[in-house]
């Protein structure tokens, strides 16, 4: 148990501060101990039991013929020895004297009338006392221990307290320091095996309550999630764009091929070469769009105008199919703060997205209003949809509703990660919903607050 460790600093620091409680109290109630109890009572001005007084009486004043009846009752009800000795030290009854209760009986020399010792765990009080019959005596009473002998050797031996105080409070402190420090051995482990790679790790803990570990453990399970999410979607990532960079590679190869063998008639193959060059380049420019690039979030850009010129654009864009744009603005104003060529572009992307699904002879309808500090816009078309369990989808990169559709007309499935991204990025939402007929594109990006 290396003391550098989280749990080594707990232990430690429970058990020295247990240890220093318990050592105070031991010592304090070593003092007190050593005092007996009748002694305790004398010095704050208490007398002795009332059954202690009654049997000195009666020690004192009972016939000779009746000592020897008092003393066994004495014994039999109180569990106390008496004791009766003359001036030479001898016991009245005839019996032999004990050491102890000669040395209690010799300690009224020197204290006056009452004298107290303790030994083996007895209690001994000896008096002064004094018979017609018989002149000055001493009585000597032995109150036995009423404890088992753990007890009494735990209470006659303070190193022995000592210790077992110790060894309590250390297996305490050490069951309380493992409770504590447990869930961070688990994380530990679940971080070396998250760092190893296994991204599956999980940590068992309950979804919602506990104290600050539980808390932990919940935010390490959803920053492993998060991970193993970005991780698999940056797989997927590398996986469609070896895709998508295979197709026109494939071509360029056979275009190249064909006009190293007919140099006579190349001009057709290195049309198809440059062509093939372009696709790859826009196929580059859009896949590091998606990805995010630096850039500037400090430009004020007002969304009525650039709203108004996309749907301009777009509207005489699909003037050939019949297909009108129509922009409703409930503000005059809506400025953001942000990046205005990334909004350009994720705006542009979702209305391109809407024209190339739309029927002809069918509207698009761009809505946009102001309220509570922000900006809702909608790009509503009529549409065939899309499935409700890939509604979530079609913000991935290189995801296509329509896999069929050629990617000459149907683009690199990467716009609406673009616009996914930027709106994200401006501190905003973009989710999809079908209508039936249509989809329906709600954006919402808050406001820049000019008070």
């Amino acid at each position: 148990m290396p003391t550098a460790s989280l749990f080594g600093k707990v232990f430690l620091g429970f058990w020295v501060v247990t240890i220093a409680m318990l050592g105070s109290w031991l010592l304090a109630g070593h003092y007190l101990d050593s005092l007996l109890p009748d002694e305790n009572r004398t010095r704050h001005g208490d007398g002795p039991p009332r059954f202690v007084m009654r049997l000195l009486y009666d020690l004192q004043n009972q016939p000779d013929k009746q000592l020897a009846r008092v003393i066994a009752e004495a014994q039999s009800a109180h569990k106390v020895q008496a004791w009766l000795l003359n001036a030479s030290g001898e016991d009245v009854l005839g019996r032999r004297v004990p050491e102890n209760v000669a040395a209690a009986a010799a300690r009224l020399d020197h204290s006056g009338r009452r004298a107290f010792l303790r030994d083996d765990g007895h209690q001994l009080v000896a008096h002064q006392l004094y018979r017609e019959d018989l002149g000055p005596m001493r009585s000597v009473l032995v109150f036995k221990p009423s404890r088992s002998r753990l007890v009494h050797a735990l209470g006659s031996n303070l190193w022995l307290r000592v210790a077992l105080a110790v060894l309590v409070s250390g297996l305490l402190c050490y069951l309380l320091s493992r409770v504590l420090t447990r869930r961070l051995g688990g994380l530990r482990q679940a971080a070396g095996k998250l760092a190893a790679g296994d991204l599956s790790v999980r940590l068992a803990v309950r979804e919602q309550g506990g104290d600050e570990t539980d808390d932990l453990a919940r935010d390490f399970n959803r920053m492993a999630s998060q991970l193993q999410q970005r991780i698999d979607t940056q797989r997927r990532l590398l996986v469609d764009v070896s895709h998508e960079l295979r197709s026109p590679l494939a071509r360029l190869r056979v275009a190249l091929a064909l006009a190293e063998q007919n140099p006579a008639t190349a001009a057709p193959q290195l049309q198809r070469i440059e062509r093939e060059a372009t696709r790859l380049d826009d196929l580059i420019a859009e896949l590091l769009g998606s990805q995010g690039g630096a850039s500037s979030m400090d430009e004020h850009i007002d969304l009525v105008p650039l709203l108004r010129d996309l749907c301009t654009d777009a509207s005489f864009e699909g003037r050939e199919n019949g297909i009108a744009v129509n922009l409703q603005c409930g503000c005059k104003q809506a400025l953001v703060l942000g990046d205005g060529g990334y909004l350009r572009k994720a705006f542009d992307n979702v209305v391109r997205n809407a024209l190339y699904y739309s029927p002809p002879d069918t509207e698009i309808t761009v809505a946009a209003h102001a309220s509570g500090g922000a900006l809702t816009v909608t790009i509503q078309d009529q549409g065939p949809g899309i499935p409700v369990a890939e509604l979530e989808r079609v913000f991935d990169e290189f995801y296509r509703v329509d896999c069929a559709r050629a990617r000459e007309t149907g683009g690199y499935g990467l716009g609406l990660a673009i616009a996914r991204r930027a709106i994200v990025q401006h501190g905003g939402r973009i989710t999809a919903t079908n209508t039936h007929p249509g989809l329906r594109m709600e954006i919402i990006l808050p406001l820049f607050d000019q008070s």
